[in-house]
Order: structure tokens, then C-alpha cells, then sequence
């Protein structure tokens, strides 16, 4: 158990607590005006200690500007083209509100201002972009012991609204690719198969099965930060797309006189076409 006792100020008598933390070391708090409201905290500190819901008052006092780069560190299982939102997330809208507070003075109420304030200007996609690097980082502290709960959850957060999709007819499809000159090939691939646009410029002439008529996609091609990085498909899933008959002889001509290795959409110095 700790200890209360007073001392003297030019203020009149205050009181002190000394408790030992979970660790075993002494530390105290001190500037309590009655004996009454010294014996409540360390009361509260023993039953925390006993529940292991004890919170460092250091540990409480760290700011979110110390703990955000530490937080986004940490997101390596993240493809470059996932991490990159988080980090302009981070850098131009959640460090500019949060940095200065300590963790232990977010409040709820708080975090539903921002969001709220944020709803009115920014995209959904924006704001639960935002919101979510700032709750992830508070879920971290909450695992570390810095604060109990997570002030962050159960805030009420804009809906995405789905938009209607538009298809191109057969007509509009041709007139594109005749549009697009040498990149008539491409556009015609994208509208016929699914795949993406990193999918398809990502494809080598071996993933192409011009007898099974069949297209083996097993990278993705991102331009991220004006770089173009080269993964595995989005979810990590590799898979397998026909492709129609029509695309038989394009694709062919597409590949004429490259290597397996090649880059079927690349450019003329064999790089991604971004």
C-alpha cells in the first residue's frame, strides 16, 4: 500500500501520495488541497493495479506527434500504393489537428468535432481515411497501457455512397481504341477481360496463353509517388482471365518479336507504360 502525507506550501497545507507502481518503483503525486482527495486517488491507484488497468502517468503525458510516425512505421504488411494514403493521412491532416495532445487528452466529444468538421468539406473516402489513422494509432496506445479506452471509437462517421456504374457499348469500345492510336491494344484488353490498369500494364508476354486464350496475372504495376512499384495483385490473389477471340490477333501483334520477359504494354525502352 502507499502512503498520504501533507507538507507545507505558501498556499496553505497540501497532500502527498506515495504509491509503488507495478513495476515496484516509488513515485508520488503531490498538490492535493484535502487528505480526503489524496486517500480517493491512491485508492484508485491500488484497485487499478489489481484489475492490471494501471496507467503510467508518463506513459499518459506522450503526445500523438510522437506516436503517429511510430504508428505508420509499423504498417509494413501494407502495399506501397495502401501505405501512401495513410501517410498523406497522416502528414497533412491528422498530425496537423493532433499532434500537440497528449494521448490522455483526447476526448470523444473532440474526435467527433473533427470528423464532423471534416464531413463538411471532405469526401467520405477522406474522412474515414483520416479518422481510421487516428483511431489505429489510439488502439495502439490503448494496447501499450497509455490510456484504458479508445476515445475514437463509436463516433458517428459519414456513409460512402455507392455510384452507379457506366459500361461502354461494343461501338464506344472501338471508337476509344481507335482513339488511343498504339495504345488501341491496351483499351481493348482493360474493357474485355476486368483487369486493372496496374494488372494489365504489369503483364509479360509469358503470361499470355494464346491457345487457352488465357491471361496469367500474378503482378500488379502502381505508380506511387510518380514511382512505378511492382506487387502482387490487389488482395495477393493470383488468377487466371480469358480473354475473347477478338483479342487473339492484337495481342499476337502486340508480343511480335519480344522475349518472354518483356513487357507486353511497356514502352519503347521496355519500361511500364504509366
Amino acid at each position: 500500500m502507499g502512503s498520504v502525507s501533507s507538507y507545507e506550501t505558501a498556499a496553505g497545507k497540501r497532500y502527498r501520495v506515495r504509491y509503488r507502481k507495478p513495476d515496484h518503483s516509488q513515485t508520488d503525486k503531490r498538490g492535493f488541497r484535502t487528505k480526503r482527495d489524496a486517500e480517493l486517488f491512491l485508492a484508485q491507484v491500488e484497485v487499478s493495479k489489481a484489475r492490471g488497468e494501471f496507467v503510467r502517468p508518463e506513459d499518459a503525458r506522450e503526445t500523438l506527434g510522437a506516436l503517429g510516425p511510430v504508428w505508420l512505421g509499423n504498417q509494413t504488411h501494407l502495399k506501397p500504393s495502401s501505405f501512401r494514403p495513410l501517410e498523406i493521412a497522416w502528414r497533412l491532416h491528422v498530425s496537423t489537428q493532433w499532434s500537440t495532445t497528449r494521448v490522455s487528452d483526447v476526448r470523444h466529444s473532440d474526435v467527433q468535432s473533427w470528423v464532423t468538421a471534416m464531413s463538411r468539406t471532405a469526401s467520405a473516402t477522406t474522412v474515414l481515411r483520416n479518422y481510421g489513422v487516428l483511431a489505429g494509432i489510439l488502439d495502439v496506445a490503448v494496447k501499450d497501457r497509455r490510456i484504458l479506452t479508445n476515445p475514437a471509437r463509436g463516433v458517428n462517421l459519414p456513409r460512402k455512397m455507392r455510384k452507379e456504374h457506366t459500361y461502354l457499348t461494343h461501338d464506344q469500345v472501338s471508337s476509344l481504341a481507335l482513339a488511343a492510336g498504339d495504345r488501341a491494344t491496351l483499351v481493348l484488353v482493360l474493357a474485355y477481360t476486368g483487369l486493372r490498369w496496374g494488372e494489365a500494364i504489369g503483364l509479360r508476354v509469358k503470361d499470355l496463353d494464346m491457345l487457352r486464350r488465357r491471361i496469367n496475372v500474378t503482378v500488379n504495376a502502381v505508380e506511387v509517388a510518380n514511382v512505378i512499384e511492382v506487387g502482387t495483385p490487389k488482395t495477393h490473389k493470383r488468377r487466371s482471365v480469358p480473354f475473347p477471340a477478338l483479342l487473339t490477333l492484337p495481342l499476337a501483334a502486340q508480343c511480335e518479336g519480344k522475349a518472354r520477359d518483356a513487357l507486353v504494354f511497356g514502352t519503347r525502352r521496355g519500361t511500364h507504360d504509366a
